[in-house]
């Protein structure tokens, strides 16, 4: 993280209320990426609306040379497994890592 940049887009999408994508600035984002960025995380909520808004801007990136990537999902740091739901164990075993 030693030249990292933080920006937000303050902003984001809801199919279900067929909100398109005009409360995000895409433009602002693609001009950003286009300037020696070499990676977008994106910390978005882990809701239909955070999925929907990563997929978009995923999409809106693709083709540009800037890798793309989201913060992980899972299991919170504390949590008990037993009080998990099918979705966030799912999601936690997708994003394993070896410790070997």
């Amino acid at each position: 993280f030693k030249e990292a940049e933080v920006r937000a887009l303050a902003g984001w999408i809801c199919d279900v209320l067929a909100d398109a994508a005009g409360d995000l600035p895409l433009e602002a984002l693609v001009a950003r990426a286009a300037v020696g960025v070499r990676e977008v995380v994106l910390a978005t909520n882990p809701d239909l609306e955070g999925d929907g808004t990563a997929l978009l801007l995923a999409e809106t990136l693709r083709g540009r040379g800037v890798k793309v990537s989201r913060l992980a999902r899972g299991l919170p740091a504390g949590g008990q497994i037993e009080h998990q739901s099918a979705s966030v164990l799912g999601e936690a075993l997708e994003g394993r890592r070896a410790l070997s």
